[in-house]
């Protein structure tokens, strides 16, 4: 019998008792939407996870610290500093492609009355190419010039210094900072001695021009938000020009208290080519002495959290795909115990025990094929209503977003195991069919 007959037939079956056949369809429908969107929710919370992650910085990245501080290390060794020669070691290491240096400078910006103190970071040129900026632009290599750029949020930090500023009252201060160039004071601490002094000079105040401001909303954060950024290369002319060769605040000095004839960087980023190589290329870094930090380990330990729930949650939706398991093997063998005198007719006229099997195979795979189709187009209704509600990723992990993500080899895989399901669960009714006494079927009423 040939499978186009065989599939004639068990639609036609499946016809005779639509109800029973379209409760049954219910039962898969409820079971495969069940797995679909349990397993949809491990997903999105794994990729909100990776998205919160790789909000704060790359996978690949890593973020390497040295002993910056003023004096020896931690057993009074000789200090550990980043300096440049210790860069170009990091360069040549395997899997890395790029290293960038980061020199920190605390410094106090003021625009009209609105003041603040924070830290201006230089890193190089390929680093601020990574920035995204919603105004302005990056500084043309050729130019000389010292300019900024702004985080988005660092605007919340100025100040009148009269109380009420942007954490009180929610509303941001009159800073332009395309507008208008930013007074910017170097030397802190001689800043601090002529408040307290009248009789101290106050340092000099310098004139610096906006390069640009990173996109994004003020309140809405994110890797470059915080910071204010300018050229390394820049930043370095500035401050020896501006302290000559007396010591740059936050750089380290010799026993006699002098400037070294070279910048000590705070912190630097090993970029590696792969995710695979990080934690490697991280553990040679700190046989090197450093303090090495990777997003990666956060993100294995976040995947291990995710599987763990995605693993719950689709055996919570499997159960109910089993008890729709079970609904399909009594469909198949009451249609078994109704149909007893077809299947002995059939014996008789000679058919093939295997196309009977492969008859009750097919009503099951069939039932098994509407139950899963109907089932990944409801689970989509469900996870577009779910997704509807963006604040739910954002209350359960930090991130707004979809929390519920169907990608397309999951509902295959949702539609393929409904139809295994059914047939399994139809295997031993279609045994039992096969096995039956063709007399003894023509004989039973």
């Amino acid at each position: 019998m040939r499978f186009v007959d065989l599939l004639a037939m068990s639609l036609n079956n499946l016809r005779r008792r639509k109800l029973r056949t379209a409760l049954t369809v219910l039962g898969v429908v409820i079971g495969t939407a069940s797995i679909v969107v349990m397993m949809s929710l491990g997903i999105g919370l794994r990729e909100l996870n990776q998205e919160l992650i790789e909000s704060f910085g790359s996978l690949t990245a890593i973020e390497v610290r040295g002993d910056y501080y003023y004096g020896a290390g931690e057993d009074n060794s000789e200090p550990n500093y980043l300096t440049d020669d210790r860069i170009r070691e990091m360069e040549n290491m395997q899997y890395v492609k790029s290293v960038y240096p980061l020199l920190e400078t605390d410094v106090i910006f003021m625009q009209g009355k609105y003041s603040t103190n924070t830290t201006l970071t230089g890193a190089p040129r390929e680093y601020l190419k990574e920035i995204p900026l919603g105004e302005g632009a990056l500084p043309d290599p050729d130019e000389k010039e010292l300019k900024l750029i702004y985080g988005n949020s660092v605007i919340q930090w100025f100040s009148n210094g009269r109380g009420g500023d942007f954490w009180e009252t929610g509303e941001l201060p009159d800073v332009d900072f395309m507008g208008r160039p930013m007074f910017v004071i170097f030397d802190m601490e001689k800043y601090y001695q002529s408040m307290g002094d009248s009789s101290a000079k106050a340092p000099k105040k310098y004139l610096i021009e906006t390069a640009g401001v990173v996109e994004g909303d003020v309140r809405g954060g994110g890797a470059y938000a915080y910071s204010v950024y300018a050229d390394l290369d820049a930043l370095k002319a500035e401050l020896k020009r501006i302290f000559r060769k007396n010591p740059i605040p936050g750089q380290p000095t010799n026993k006699k208290g002098k400037a070294f004839p070279y910048f000590v960087y705070n912190s630097c980023v090993v970029n590696v080519d792969e995710m695979e190589h990080v934690s490697g290329v991280q553990e040679q870094l700190t046989d090197m002495g450093f303090r090495a930090y990777s997003s990666s380990e956060w993100m294995e330990q976040t995947q291990k959290q995710s599987m763990m729930i995605q693993a719950v949650l689709g055996g919570i939706g499997a159960i109910s795909l089993f008890v729709a398991a079970i609904g399909i093997a009594n469909t198949m063998m009451m249609s078994i115990y109704e149909r007893t005198k077809e299947i002995g007719v059939i014996k008789v006229l000679g058919c093939d025990m295997g196309a009977i099997r492969n008859m009750f195979l097919i009503e099951s795979g069939c039932i098994g094929l509407l139950g899963g189709l109907a089932g990944i187009a409801f689970s989509y209704g469900i996870s577009f209503a779910m997704n509807r509600f963006q604040s739910i990723g954002e209350m359960m992990v930090g991130q707004a977003g979809d929390i519920s993500r169907i990608p397309g080899w999951l509902s295959l895989a949702a539609v393929g195991f409904a139809i295994l399901v059914g047939m399994v669960a139809g295997f031993f009714p279609a045994m039992r069919a096969m096995r039956l006494s063709p007399l003894a079927a023509i004989r039973n009423e």
